[in-house]
């Protein structure tokens, strides 16, 4: 029995998808924060919630078949398809919408944009 919680992520102003439901377990612990300077406020507060083990993806790495969820930063169209064509919950801090050569991927059941600290709330 883990000792894990689960948390609604919901999009935010301007943003799309979701809302995602988040549940680390022992098989996928990990908040990966792909943004750049850090654990992002967001990833933080999913991982404090959950209890699921926030890191910094950018100075390091992980399997995706180890990541609960990734928060992003992304406004373009990299990252921000390649974690749901992973099949990997996906959080993105800015409002974006599907686009790029993985729009196919980003879906309401795996993305959601917009998000603020505030729009992570325990289930």
């Amino acid at each position: 029995m883990s000792d894990y919680k689960s948390v609604v992520v919901s999009k935010g102003r301007g943003g799309w998808g979701g809302p995602l439901t988040v549940l680390p377990t022992d098989e996928r612990p990990l908040v990966a924060s792909i943004t750049g300077g850090g654990i992002h406020p967001v990833a933080q507060r999913i991982a404090d919630l959950t209890g699921g083990e926030a890191f910094d993806g950018f100075k390091s790495s992980a399997p995706f078949d180890k990541i609960a969820v990734a928060v992003i930063d992304c406004g373009g169209t990299a990252r921000v398809g390649v974690y749901p064509m992973k099949k990997v919950l996906t959080v993105d801090v800015h409002a974006t919408s599907p686009a790029g050569p993985l729009a196919q991927f980003i879906t309401e059941e795996l993305f959601v944009s917009g998000v603020k600290p505030e729009d992570v709330k325990e289930a």
